[in-house]
């Protein structure tokens, strides 16, 4: 069926860019990556046993597979849910298909063989696939495509991306075929002298990319050239490659953005690479959160204008953190630059990894920076009291937030000329090569984000020779590495990589120290919902109070006293059995003597001056694990009194 254009599916990685000219670095294989005891391998398991088994069951439960089972007869169903429903289920399958590369579970394995036979069964001799266009409205399909909710290729382009990731798992290419057939019948819809509107939902385009680099198949990257390259109509939004500012549905732009990036890697279209560039800066500039939260407005999904970053009505839609953290990658692929990476690791160990509970079961859709028990039914999202729910109606998020945790291994090494790249930091044992051949394990011990050091250990095939490559983050001023013991030549700047280059032997070390004294941010002063307030950050971590660690009084009264705005005012604690194990920071806050609920409205400009403050001891906890014990309000930005009356 299929010829490979790479080496072999054993060593394609995530995004696949062993052979894509205009990538800098080349992608690793999930399973080269096995993670130890650290902050990432117990989320990795709870997703493999729990997570993905449970969606799985709870896809069963509200009929996402019997819309299948109902087209091959093997069962009497009536369609249900909305028409983008395939898609849950395919993603569903690619999370799954990403977990046996780093884990043997054969009964999962069984569900996937299972769930492909009735997914195949279910084709249309001409090779459609789509559950909701079929019937009565079989003649239908394609002809809503462009109106902005048909989502047939959007469906399509995650059945690519499934199949693309179970034949990497084991070289299997049921699901493969299935994904090629579609596809060609889209090259015979869409191609050249076909249809000229394309899905107001990307996916198609990233996905028809990464299945060019597993097959070889040249009309698949030009279909996605061609669909790139067409504007949104249902929105009036111009192509990716001209569009001047992040716009519309937080979730479709970070898709398209990742095709757009795709494009360039396979083809080096200078125009395209430009304007992404553009758009990174404008979601840098002013439309993403300090957790790498995007999305301001729940209505539509949808960015605001730049600086519009409100924290309790913040939408930050786990799948839009995801979208974009994918187009991080992406971008760092192509240009190996720690500035991607730097927001990459902001997102998943913040915003993104709040969209999960600690259990691995239950999930947010949106993610807002501060969130008020007696007010959360007036937010559309807060369903039972800003508690994650097991299911949702829209069923995206889950299975996207178990395909990124099964992929994680995949992203925290890459090679290229220079030799080996580390971009992130957690306890594992990796087996790479370089691009010569020779074969390098490296094993990584480390406690981060909660601890300051990692030590790595190179054992080479042999004496050789490369660059190691290490990313210093932006927030870790004082950063220092030791080779063998020894100070390294040059000094680590931060917001770059490091590159140490030598001929390392088997056994060498290197111990890399960054620093993570408490520290304070601000928001530029355009941001309306942060004026005169502070967070706070530990490493790459944001933190949050609640309530439920805060009883002297509710946290939507706290305030922080502007002489305790300092590192040596914290305790830094870590605490192994609270919400899984994590680093708590302890400090004094202020609390009004009343509280500040109480009074009219509307008041004289004299009320701050004339409330009286009591300093008390608070606690801050990551943000990501907040709404983890049950309704308990919450925020991330504080007000800060620069002269209080205190006692």
């Amino acid at each position: 069926m299929t010829s490979s254009v790479s080496n072999d599916w054993r060593t394609a990685g995530i995004v696949d860019t062993r052979d894509s000219p205009y990538a800098r670095l080349k992608s690793m294989p999930v399973g080269s990556v096995e993670m130890a005891d650290g902050f990432w391998k117990p989320r990795m398991e709870a997703n493999a046993e729990a997570s993905i088994p449970a969606l799985h069951d709870l896809l069963e439960e509200h009929g996402v597979m019997d819309n299948f089972r109902r087209l091959i007869g093997s069962k009497q169903a009536e369609r249900l849910g909305p028409r983008f429903t395939d898609s849950d289920l395919y993603k569903w399958l690619e999370a799954a298909a990403l977990a046996l590369q780093s884990y043997d579970l054969p009964q999962l394995r069984q569900s996937v063989d299972r769930v492909t036979a009735e997914i195949a069964a279910a084709q249309q001799p001409d090779g459609y696939l789509h559950t909701w266009f079929v019937g009565e409205l079989t003649d239908t399909r394609f002809d809503t495509i462009d109106a902005g909710h048909s989502h047939e290729l959007y469906c399509a382009g995650h059945l690519m991306q499934a199949a693309v990731a179970r034949y990497r798992a084991d070289g299997d290419e049921a699901l493969l075929d299935v994904a090629c057939r579609f596809a060609d019948l889209l090259v015979s819809e869409f191609g050249p002298g076909g249809r000229t509107d394309t899905d107001s939902h990307p996916e198609i385009e990233m996905a028809l990319v990464e299945l060019y680099r597993a097959t070889g198949r040249q009309d698949y990257l030009d279909l996605a050239a061609s669909l790139l390259a067409r504007p949104q109509a249902a929105f009036g939004f111009a192509p990716i490659a001209e569009r001047r500012h992040l716009v519309g549905h937080c979730v479709r732009s970070g898709y398209l953005c990742c095709g757009g990036a795709d494009y360039y890697a396979e083809t080096g279209d200078e125009k395209m690479l430009a304007n992404l560039e553009h758009l990174w800066d404008d979601l840098i500039a002013g439309k993403i959160y300090i957790t790498g939260g995007v999305g301001a407005h729940y209505r539509d999904e949808e960015f605001g204008e730049p600086y519009e970053l409100p924290n309790l009505r913040a939408y930050a839609e786990t799948c839009a953190q995801i979208a974009h953290f994918m187009w991080g990658w992406r971008m760092l692929l192509i240009t190996g630059e720690a500035r991607f990476a730097d927001v990459m690791e902001t997102i998943i160990y913040n915003g993104f990894l709040s969209g999960v509970s600690l259990a691995g079961t239950e999930y947010f859709y949106s993610n807002p920076l501060a969130a008020n028990t007696d007010s959360a039914s007036t937010h559309p999202s807060a369903e039972g009291g800003w508690q994650r729910q097991a299911w949702w109606p829209c069923t995206c998020c889950p299975p996207n937030v178990e395909r990124t945790i099964a992929s994680l291994p995949g992203y925290l090494f890459t090679t290229s000329a220079e030799g080996i790249w580390v971009h992130f930091y957690d306890a594992c044992e990796a087996d790479l090569g370089l691009e010569d051949g020779t074969p390098v394990q490296l094993q990584v011990e480390t406690a981060y984000p909660w601890e300051e050091d990692v030590k790595i250990t190179l054992n080479p095939a042999a004496g050789a020779d490369f660059a190691l490559m290490l990313r210093i983050p932006t927030w870790a001023e004082g950063a220092t590495v030791l080779v063998n013991g020894e100070p390294a030549a040059e000094s680590p700047k931060t917001g770059a990589y490091l590159a140490l280059q030598r001929t390392w032997q088997p056994g060498d070390t290197v111990e890399l120290h960054l620093p993570m004294p408490v520290r304070f941010t601000q928001s530029h002063p355009y941001v309306a919902d942060n004026h005169g307030c502070v967070a706070i950050q530990r490493g790459p971590v944001v933190y949050c109070f609640e309530d439920v660690d805060n009883p002297e009084m509710p946290v939507r009264d706290l305030h922080l006293a502007d002489d305790r705005l300092a590192a040596e005012h914290w305790q830094v604690e870590h605490q192994a059995e609270l919400l899984g194990g994590v680093t708590v920071l302890r400090g004094e806050g202020l609390r009004p003597t009343l509280s500040l609920r109480d009074g009219p409205l509307y008041r004289p400009a004299t009320i701050r001056q004339t409330t009286s403050w009591q300093r008390v001891p608070v606690c801050a906890i990551p943000y990501y694990a907040w709404a983890n014990r049950g309704a308990s309000a919450m925020r991330v930005w504080v007000p800060v009194l620069r002269s209080a009356t205190t006692t």
